[in-house]
């Protein structure tokens, strides 16, 4: 089993009375609400957070896109994976992902990939989602009933500005190019990996499946929840005749390691509910654009995370409930191990993507956690799938990288 470190980079300093005051922490959020000096602040920490992740021996570290809210202040992971490739040594750049249909041309996306890539010695996982409602119609003003056809030629024209090696025409519905020649190339070939994030899509299960990525599941209410469209991803693999190798798939969990499952509740349970509370206050009509998801998505009673957390009012959980329901996986080692254990035996995931840093949690929390996660339980679950081979990771990386010059040797 592979761990990466995932960081969503929320907006700390969100008031009490948030939901109360304000309509949705996505969209319309008051930008007045965020402090540029504190946010100076939040982001060094959140990087240094990532860096030492990469230092703990964390497998890959992943950064992801979103706009116009408080819930992640990442409106470009390309900008944070970029400074990531220079300050880390050996984890992966998960790049989970860039929202292809936003960007005209695509060809910008397919750059910027593959500079990462090469800066960072090949060490590039390439994400590519169809993005939420809320980014891609509310944000950017994208039409939802065309937007999933956008996205698939767009992720087409990348992967293939990657691997020809001569200029060529590009004739598409919604992108024409007379000259695409993609400089620079990435290390990776044909190509770097790429994998499709997913809340709720039966059309993502064949797409991945038919094109060879990887399906990351992407969740805030745990592994039990998750289940449903996580067996349904297995079952159209068995369907089109593909095998269950568990690393085709990918998930995301909160953790919380402690001494005890009391003392996690001490460090973590008032984080959480801020994420819970405030992270997630979301306006229905936002998440769900008409015509945003497909038929067949709605008949098989599919749900997209942000949809879910739209329509819960996450006001009156408590610390029990989130834990009890797998919304957080915390408490001991022991604790920790045994609900991962359980999580890899319901979902068959080879990937697992940690969040160890949620809500306001502060920067001495979340080293914590993440120290405590990467030497006592990473060592404990690293069996798991050993007799799996993990096609959808970077191979072609370089054996001695570049790495940054100590600053006094630049005087």
């Amino acid at each position: 089993m592979k761990f990466h470190w995932f960081h969503l980079m929320p907006y700390p300093d969100l008031p009490a009375d948030f939901r109360e005051r304000v309509h949705s922490v996505w969209v319309d959020v008051p930008s007045s609400l965020f402090d540029p000096v504190r946010g100076h602040q939040v982001y060094n920490e959140y990087m240094d957070e990532l860096e030492f992740a990469d230092a703990c021996g964390f497998d890959g570290i992943c950064v992801n896109e979103h706009h116009q809210n408080g819930y992640g202040l990442m409106p470009s992971p390309n900008l944070i994976a970029a400074a990531l490739a220079r300050r880390t040594r050996n984890a992966k750049l998960v790049l989970m992902g860039n929202s292809v249909a936003l960007y005209n041309p695509p060809t910008r996306v397919a750059e910027e990939m593959a500079m990462i890539d090469v800066i960072s010695g090949g060490r590039l996982v390439a994400g590519f989602p169809v993005g939420t409602a809320m980014d891609t119609t509310y944000c950017y003003g994208q039409t939802p009933a065309t937007l999933r056809d956008k996205y698939r030629e767009g992720v087409q024209l990348v992967l293939r500005a990657w691997t020809e090696r001569e200029p060529f025409a590009f004739n598409g519905k919604f992108t024409q190019l007379r000259y695409v020649n993609v400089w620079p190339r990435p290390i990776q070939q044909p190509r770097p990996p790429v994998w499709v994030p997913g809340g709720g899509s039966v059309e993502t299960w064949d797409w991945c499946l038919e094109n060879d990525f990887l399906y990351a599941n992407l969740s805030y209410f745990g592994y039990q929840r998750a289940a449903k469209n996580i067996n349904g991803f297995w079952e159209t693999a068995d369907r089109l005749g593909f095998d269950r190798n568990p690393y085709r798939a990918g998930f995301l969990q909160f953790v919380g390691v402690a001494d005890s499952d009391a003392e996690a509740e001490r460090l973590y349970a008032k984080h959480a509910l801020y994420f819970y509370n405030r992270c997630l206050h979301l306006y229905p009509p936002f998440t769900q654009a008409p015509g945003y998801m497909t038929m067949e998505s709605v008949r098989k009673g599919l749900e997209s995370q942000v949809s879910l957390a739209s329509m819960q009012d996450q006001r009156d959980l408590t610390w029990k409930d989130i834990v009890e329901r797998g919304y957080v996986i915390a408490g001991s080692v022991d604790t920790v191990v045994d609900r991962l254990n359980q999580l890899a035996d319901t979902l068959n995931v080879g990937h697992l993507m940690l969040l160890c840093q949620y809500g306001d949690m502060p920067k001495d929390t979340v080293l914590y956690n993440t120290e405590r996660f990467a030497r006592e339980v990473m060592p404990r679950l690293r069996h798991r799938f050993d007799d799996w081979e993990d096609r959808w990771w970077p191979r072609d990386t370089l054996e001695r990288r570049a790495v940054p010059a100590p600053a006094a040797e630049l005087v």
